[in-house]
């Protein structure tokens, strides 16, 4: 077993923050909004940190190309749920997140074993997504007793996790079909 180098310390903070994930779960179902708003604020910093590190000392990995969207996704997706489970969030949104994700995973794994490696790169409305899908997260926990103001703002936030889910759900397909198509002739 070879040692840890400071090269591996952003996998290793995803692999935390992949870790999280369990009890933040748990603070959720219990409905201890506010203990579960930290340990996402954690997790969010941990998300800004490893990012930093890699960047910043060139620290980049395969392996943390695949464990630090990984851990973001498996964060979000679960919150989604719990949150749809609750209540909280209505079923049709949880519901259209988990299936662009599903479709954009199914889709990287059937490009990577049929045409070739699978390079992940997000797309600019991918990533406005994601920050939506944040900002949704907190907005509904904060709703929950810690600043019940939020809730209003909540209803405007999910019709923009709607329209920038299936609009960059819409653009991964575009993209990554048509770049499929044109791989797939070159063989």
């Amino acid at each position: 077993m070879r040692a840890v180098r400071r090269a591996d310390i952003p996998n290793i903070i995803s692999l935390l923050r992949a870790a999280l994930v369990p009890p933040f779960l748990w603070l959720l179902l219990e409905e201890r909004y506010g203990a579960a708003l930290a340990l996402f604020a954690v997790a969010g910093v941990s998300d800004a940190l490893d990012g930093y590190l890699a960047k910043r000392y060139n620290w980049r990995t395969r392996l943390g190309s695949i464990l630090d969207p990984l851990a973001d996704k498996l964060l979000l997706v679960c919150a989604y749920l719990a949150l749809g489970w609750l209540g909280q969030l209505p079923v049709w949104l949880v519901g259209i997140v988990v299936a662009r994700d599903a479709v954009i995973v199914g889709g990287a794994l059937a490009y990577h074993f049929k045409i070739r490696r699978f390079e992940a790169s997000p797309s600019w409305l991918s990533k406005i997504n994601t920050v939506a899908q944040i900002l949704l997260i907190i907005v509904v926990l904060l709703a929950q007793g810690v600043l019940p103001l939020a809730g209003s703002v909540a209803g405007a936030l999910m019709y923009t996790v709607l329209i920038t889910t299936v609009l960059s759900g819409l653009g991964y397909v575009w993209t990554w079909g048509r770049r499929a198509l044109r791989d797939r002739s070159k063989t």
